[in-house]
């Protein structure tokens, strides 16, 4: 009997040969003159790297890797993490959460369709194209940086727009051995050493810069309020803890008229003003802005309108629920982190697994008493992690977490249509108080159909784990 390996093969080959035509040996292929699209004003055959320059990345740890330094020429301190996104590292590298952070990409080769222009488009002022206005990330580790770029949107590349925003990197460095390393130790301190800082003495345990021990929220929110699509017709406020622009898109296109507001702002002095409330994604430890946890707290209990957290919004939110956060060992960083779904909500079912993007640290602890008025949304299929809160439907509230970004940029968009549910609802609420209904827990969205046996048997092999 033939094994599975051959049958899998046997039927491949049948395919691909009953997609060729019959005459198909007879026909000349036509001859087509490859064009890349790349700037005009710079050839694709011309190294994009200035003479070799050695770096060394140390760890506080012990171990060294040297390569290549490429970006900026100047030595940084920071946290060493890595991502396995294959893809979208422009998009990653802008994303605040990697404040303070030395990103290791597990993927080969990066920079080979290059950097463009961060402008914003048409229709969206003051957001620009990538996550933020630049380079978040404190330095970047790769196997192979490109030589060379091509795409039609490029206007430098990695190499030049790392330099333009002062972020050293290195390449030539066995990236599988730095991921090997970080997943069996965990999220390392590192030391990112350029030109003649490489012969220095390695720095002592004490000099290493520890971000997670700072409000690095505080510097990468809004310090002002700002508005978006001001004429949209739906008010939402946004808590900016380190938003991805592509959040603030994604409710704008939902024709949303969007408030941004500072990560310390009360929002509870103003929020009757607002038919809803999104907390926002951003870096570091949850546990640094408190005095925000219980101000969400309070409009848990004293607000009945919907309320929707993304990765440090849904940190939050759980803190606010009476729920712990802790930090994992390496955490949850790329575009292909598979999460189940405990709940039906709008266009989530439950039952069914959805791949998600992801880049958070710390995560929400699933316990077997969970608080009362909230129930698991999401739990994450590799390591059982909590990936999403919501509120019952006894509780009479409209209020959705998810640990993940249903809104990629860069990454799968199977949960997009999260955003508009959200929205829906807070115009459903807008529509029930025109017409002087109350709506709660009749909310559509909040079906909740999660069967207890299986949300008993998820928390019993997730506590375990």
């Amino acid at each position: 009997m033939p094994s599975t390996t051959q049958v899998l093969r046997t039927l491949a080959k049948s395919a691909v040969n009953a997609s060729i035509p019959k005459h198909a040996s007879s026909i000349s292929a036509p001859r087509m003159a490859r064009t890349f699209a790349t700037p005009s004003d710079k050839s694709l055959f011309t190294p994009i790297l200035a003479p070799q320059d050695p770096a060394v990345l140390h760890m506080i740890t012990g171990q060294s890797y040297e390569g290549q330094a490429f970006g900026a020429k100047q030595s940084i301190y920071g946290e060493t993490v890595f991502s396995t996104s294959i893809t979208s590292y422009t998009e990653s590298m802008t994303d605040p959460s990697y404040l303070g952070q030395i990103l290791v990409f597990t993927s080969p080769m990066i920079g080979n369709y290059g950097v463009p222009k961060n402008q914003p488009l048409e229709g969206m002022p003051n957001l620009p194209v990538l996550e933020s206005g630049g380079v978040q990330c404190s330095g970047v580790v790769v196997s192979d940086v490109a030589l060379k770029y091509s795409h039609h949107a490029a206007t430098e590349s990695l190499h030049e727009w790392c330099a333009r925003y002062g972020v050293p990197g290195i390449s030539g460095v066995d990236t599988r051995a730095i991921t090997t390393l970080l997943r069996d130790q965990g999220t390392t301190l590192g030391r990112l050493c350029v030109g003649d800082d490489v012969n220095a003495p390695r720095p002592t345990k004490e000099e290493y810069y520890d971000p997670s021990k700072e409000n690095l929220i505080d510097k990468v929110s809004t310090k002002e309020p700002y508005v978006l699509n001001p004429n949209g017709d739906v008010n939402i406020a946004l808590l900016d803890f380190g938003s991805k622009a592509n959040i603030a898109r994604s409710l704008v296109k939902r024709n949303a008229r969007v408030t941004v507001l500072p990560w310390d702002f009360d929002f509870n002095a103003v929020r009757d003003q607002y038919d809803g409330l999104f907390l926002s994604n951003g870096p570091g430890d949850p546990k640094s802005i408190m005095d925000t946890v219980y101000r969400v707290r309070q409009t848990i209990q004293e607000w009945n309108k919907p309320i929707f957290g993304i990765c440090m919004g849904h940190q939050i939110l759980g803190l606010a629920a009476g729920l712990e956060a802790y930090r994992m060992t390496f955490g949850n960083r790329g575009h292909n982190q598979p999460v189940l779904a405990l709940a039906s909500s709008g266009s989530i079912k439950a039952g069914r697994v959805y791949v998600t993007s992801q880049n958070h640290q710390y995560a929400l602890k699933l316990t077997e008493d969970f608080p009362e008025g909230w129930a698991p949304f999401f739990i994450n299929c590799n390591d059982s992690s909590v990936e999403g809160i919501i509120s019952t439907p006894e509780s009479g509230k409209r209020i959705w977490g998810v640990q993940f970004h249903p809104e990629s940029a860069g990454g799968p968009l199977d949960t997009i249509e999260m955003f508009t549910d959200f929205v829906d609802e807070c115009r459903a609420g807008v529509a029930a108080r025109k017409g002087g209904l109350q709506l709660g827990a009749t909310s559509s969205l909040m079906i909740n159909h999660t069967s207890p046996k299986v949300l008993d048997e998820v928390k019993r092999v997730a506590v375990s784990a």
